[in-house]
């Protein structure tokens, strides 16, 4: 089964208790406690949440700029690859995210809890809220208040805040420096430290393996040819080390 099969079928009952655990029991019904009775892998627990955490913060997200635009729904239907038999699960989920009063800090708590020990996961799910906040345009101010804002509750610094940032302007604006998050100063030596730890780090098979849902590989390679990209323009023009 996909990870969209799982979210509301019982296996996010995974997701012990929380904000996001009532969210679902909201939309699944009794569906969580049948599942919370199952054995599950704390692998399994980070997927789902990584998955529930994108809609949850995303509907959120619509909230902060007060419209949700059809190019917003689209980029998420493409880049997440959402089946059509589970269109309805996964709006639903959206829709009672977007209804609920409560804000969207408690739940970006709960996911910095659960992926506490995968930055790079959180770095990820960061920016896959940056495409959906980009998906008709450059972000506008109150998306990106939202987005410092759980960048923040993730424990994420704002070096890594605007590498990912830096990513998601149009591609005539990039700056690969930026990308990098490497000083217009820096040696060749330095430049190359940096775009191998990034490639380390940012690998989408390494951020599977970390717990990032193989659905949302495709954002991870994205990212990935940003800093490919970025790292060759610099070297391009870079004078010999």
């Amino acid at each position: 089964m996909s990870i969209w099969g799982k979210l509301l079928g019982g296996a996010a009952g995974l997701v012990m208790g929380g904000p996001i655990g009532a969210l679902v029991g909201a939309v699944a019904g009794h569906a969580v406690d049948r599942f919370r009775e199952e054995p599950g892998s704390g692998d399994a627990t980070q997927s789902i949440g990584f998955t529930i955490g994108v809609i949850v913060l995303g509907a959120k997200m619509a909230k902060a700029d007060g419209v949700v635009t059809e190019a917003e729904i689209a980029t998420f239907r493409r880049l997440f690859k959402v089946p059509p038999e589970e269109e309805r699960n996964v709006a639903r989920l959206f829709d009672q995210a977007r209804r609920d009063a409560d804000g969207y800090e408690p739940y970006a708590r709960q996911l910095a809890r659960l992926l506490k020990d995968r930055p790079a996961v959180l770095q990820e799910l960061l920016n896959c809220l940056f495409h959906i906040a980009a998906a008709d345009g450059r972000p506008g101010d109150a998306e990106l208040a939202f987005l410092r804002n759980v960048a923040g509750i993730f424990g994420l610094d704002a070096a890594a805040f605007d590498r990912i940032s830096a990513a998601h302007v149009g591609s005539d604006e990039r700056d690969p420096y930026a990308i990098l998050g490497v000083a217009r100063s820096a040696s060749v030596e330095e430049i190359r430290s940096r775009y191998r730890q990034l490639a380390r780090e940012n690998h989408p098979d390494r951020l599977v393996a970390q717990g990032l849902p193989a659905e949302f590989a495709r954002t991870a390679t994205v990212r990935m040819a940003a800093i490919n990209a970025a790292y060759d323009a610099i070297l391009k023009n870079a004078a010999p080390a």
